[in-house]
């Protein structure tokens, strides 16, 4: 049953009822003796003119309840019509501070939303397919060139490194990718427990330096960390070193000595983490898009990336309830800074 029809229905019952409480009062105030029936005293004319009064109510009733519901229906029809493929369509309203002008508006901020995330997901496929198809198609034809004519042992044991690196850089995007997707994760779906990050950093520091024997990490405690009410989180230690990491790795891909400095303090009971280097910096139009999935500014000829890896960083501190910012200056060095509530 439709809107209307039950809000006719109930305005019909409700003039029914005052009708019938009308006519009591009416007889008992003009006909209290006993022995007199109103009924039998109004003639049929009065009837019938209550009759047709009534059906008239109720066609009065069902008119107004549809009007006043015609432009529920009109937003119904709007959003029956946008589909995946018209995101871009809104729904539009007579009165936008009524009612059904908020419901507009809230069906239109979800509409926001949703081709958002649409926009965001194509263009998130279109860059994982591109990032995916360089080392691919690079290995691929490696692989195809050394089958075409035989070669000495030298020959295939440099085909073989080159697949290898090429094997590595598509290992290293798909773990980049789903770390990524784990830090879009809500933090209740995460495992979280109390950590400390100057352990953490220190794991992360070993991971570096062990990965690539050229780089360096130098780790500074700024104050006492023996106090573990003190430097203590809340936080999922594999995502926290999977940032830590990223860092580090930045500030020596990007540094001339290729060394990264970590400074770790606990003033105001907040935990500040500060990775620094003396390296190439920033350009100030690139500060902006930074974060962004897959953003490689100018510095991208100085050395290879895939582009997710601060968007990683950015996503985990968010999921643990913290800041990050960024201060660089072209030519003498970035500094970015971690801050976490402790425990």
């Amino acid at each position: 049953m439709k809107i209307r029809t039950k809000l006719t229905l109930i305005y019909l019952l409700i003039t029914v009822l005052l009708w019938g409480a009308v006519f009591i009062v009416l007889e008992e105030l003009l006909y209290p003796r006993e022995g007199y029936d109103m009924l039998r005293i109004l003639n049929v004319k009065l009837l019938t003119i209550w009759a047709v009064s009534f059906a008239v109510l109720f066609l009065i009733g069902y008119f107004m309840a549809r009007k006043a519901l015609r432009p529920v229906s009109k937003i119904v029809r709007q959003v029956g019509q946008i589909t995946a493929s018209n995101l871009s369509r809104r729904v539009e309203t007579d009165n936008p501070k009524d009612e059904t002008g908020e419901l507009a508006a809230t069906f239109n901020d979800m509409l926001d939303r949703l081709e958002a995330s649409f926009e965001a997901q194509k263009m998130f496929v279109s860059n994982v397919s591109h990032e995916l198809r360089t080392p691919m198609s690079a290995l691929i034809a490696e692989l195809e060139l050394s089958l075409h004519r035989e070669r000495s042992n030298e020959d295939y044991k440099k085909v073989v490194e080159n697949a290898l690196a090429d094997a590595r850089k598509i290992e290293k995007l798909s773990t980049g990718l789903l770390d990524l997707a784990k830090a879009s994760y809500h933090a209740d779906q995460i495992r979280m427990q109390r950590v400390r990050p100057d352990e953490i950093l220190l794991d992360a520091s070993a991971t570096v330096m062990k990965a690539r024997s050229g780089y360096s990490v130098n780790l500074t405690f700024e104050d006492d960390a023996s106090d573990e009410q003190m430097v203590a989180i809340t936080g999922n230690e594999y995502l926290l070193r999977t940032a830590f990491v990223n860092l580090m790795e930045n500030s020596c891909k990007f540094s001339h000595n290729h060394t990264s400095t970590v400074q770790i303090s606990f003033p105001d009971s907040k935990v500040y983490i500060r990775f620094s280097d003396t390296g190439i910096g920033i350009p100030p139009e690139d500060m902006e898009q930074l974060f962004k999935p897959f953003y490689r500014g100018k510095n991208r000829y100085f050395s290879e990336g895939s582009g997710i890896g601060l968007t990683l960083v950015e996503r985990i501190v968010k999921l643990h309830g913290g800041t990050v910012s960024v201060a660089s200056r072209p030519g003498e060095g970035t500094v970015f800074t971690l801050v976490f509530g402790c425990a």
